[in-house]
């Protein structure tokens, strides 16, 4: 397995496009998570930079030798990543590209990375119910994960009926609740 070429930036520098997950097939290919609306996206990168694991070293760049969608998710190929041992070794590390490389979005859409720590605030109350710290896919719209200050998860959809304002400069997100919500999914 070829080491990474190591890459030195504050954290801020860059921007998480996906997730690398289990292996496919025996030639060293990974199934990713998209952390972006379009996981073609991947299909014209070069060259991507991986963080996570403490098996790898911050920031370590890899060339990209392939990529395919496979059910809705892409297939990396990484040059030098050859087996499947080696492709284990990448398992739950986050790819992520230089910010500058960042895809510009339409008006209304935002990248996850850029949600992350943003607070949540009811609109009705004026409470503040948390801060996002991930998101769960669940067949309709995705949810974004809320620890509450009490240190429970609240599961909000990302809707725009439920999401009523999103400042992502301000780091904040309002929301309008339907009756019971908070108390329904609190874990």
């Amino acid at each position: 397995m070829n080491p990474p070429q190591n890459e030195s930036a504050p954290t801020s520098d860059w921007v998480t496009i996906g997730i690398l997950g289990r292996t496919r097939g025996n030639r060293g290919e990974l199934l990713a998570v998209s952390l972006t609306g379009n996981p073609e996206r991947f299909e014209c990168l070069e060259r991507v930079w991986l963080f996570g694991p403490a098996r790898l070293s911050v920031g370590g760049r890899f060339e990209i030798e392939s990529v395919w969608i496979h059910d809705g998710r892409p297939v990396i190929k990484f040059r030098g990543i050859d087996s499947i041992s080696d492709a284990q070794e990448l398992t739950g590390a986050e790819i992520r590209l230089p910010a500058a490389e960042k895809v510009p979005l339409e008006e209304g859409e935002f990248y996850r990375s850029d949600l992350m720590g943003c607070r949540v605030i009811e609109l009705a109350t004026g409470e503040a119910l948390g801060e996002v710290t991930g998101w769960q896919e669940a067949g309709g719209p995705e949810l974004l994960e809320v620890h509450t200050p009490a240190g429970d998860e609240l599961l909000i959809p990302f809707a725009r009926a439920m999401c009523v304002e999103i400042d992502v400069a301000g780091r904040r997100i309002v929301v309008e609740l339907p009756e019971g919500l908070k108390e329904l999914n609190r874990k």
